[in-house]
């Protein structure tokens, strides 16, 4: 599903954000990437969701490769890859069926269809009953499970979630987990890059550790053990 071979990033002012690294993901895995801030694995996600390109290396998704697909296939590439961000980004002057509607309306959804998978997605995250309500009507942990239902409004075969719990107590966080893992259950490869010891730890999923731009561990049912990752 996700293929990384040789992949090196060095941004303009000289960082290496990764190096030669090499990690693949096969369908339907739940895999957290852990590490302390600046070890790649926000470059790691962005290469996912072709934000970014990699300096050296090559990056497959979905079968194909980021660095070679043609622009007029981009948009299709960026449909099978649903993002989840810390930051929420909801529109705030919409409605959350209006923000789902959005996206499905940019993406080119007949209005019938629309209505149909909404309510589908919504019921997903458990926030079928907030569809008429306002962002800033929402909690935390509410805006972060509508930002799930966003990320899976196309029925994407990948998604990927930068910090999903950063901003939540633990209680919403382990919630907000149960979420993406019932996801995960229904066919969705994740790709999780967090902090949240709890959780990895709860959670026992593969665990693909960075430091230095390099994978220097990865372990199938892992925990977050190691003392250097606080």
């Amino acid at each position: 599903m996700i293929s990384f071979e040789q992949v090196s990033v060095v941004y303009e002012n000289g960082v290496c954000a990764l190096h030669n690294l090499e990690l693949k993901i096969e369908p339907g895995e739940f895999v957290f990437v852990i590490g302390s801030t600046g070890t790649g694995k926000s470059t790691l996600l962005k290469l996912i969701y072709r934000e970014l390109l990699p300096s050296a290396g090559r990056v497959l998704v979905a079968g194909q490769d980021v660095v070679k697909i043609r622009r007029a296939r981009l948009p299709a590439l960026r449909r099978r890859v649903g993002v989840v961000f810390q930051d929420f980004r909801l529109l705030p002057r919409k409605t959350i069926h209006e923000n789902l509607a959005f996206v499905l309306q940019a993406t080119g959804w007949a209005s019938r269809e629309i209505r149909a998978r909404i309510p589908e997605v919504l019921n997903l995250v458990g926030m079928e009953h907030k569809a008429r309500s306002y962002p800033e009507e929402l909690s935390g942990g509410e805006q972060q499970r509508v930002c799930i239902a966003r990320a899976m409004i196309n029925h994407p075969s990948i998604l990927v979630a930068d910090e999903p719990t950063g901003n939540l107590d633990p209680t919403t966080a382990s919630e907000i987990m149960q979420t993406l893992a019932r996801v995960n259950e229904a066919g969705t490869t994740l790709v999780v890059a967090t902090h949240d010891r709890m959780m990895v730890d709860a959670m026992r999923r593969r665990v693909v550790a960075l430091e230095s731009g390099l994978v220097i561990r990865d372990e199938w049912a892992g925990r977050y053990h190691a003392p250097e990752y606080a």
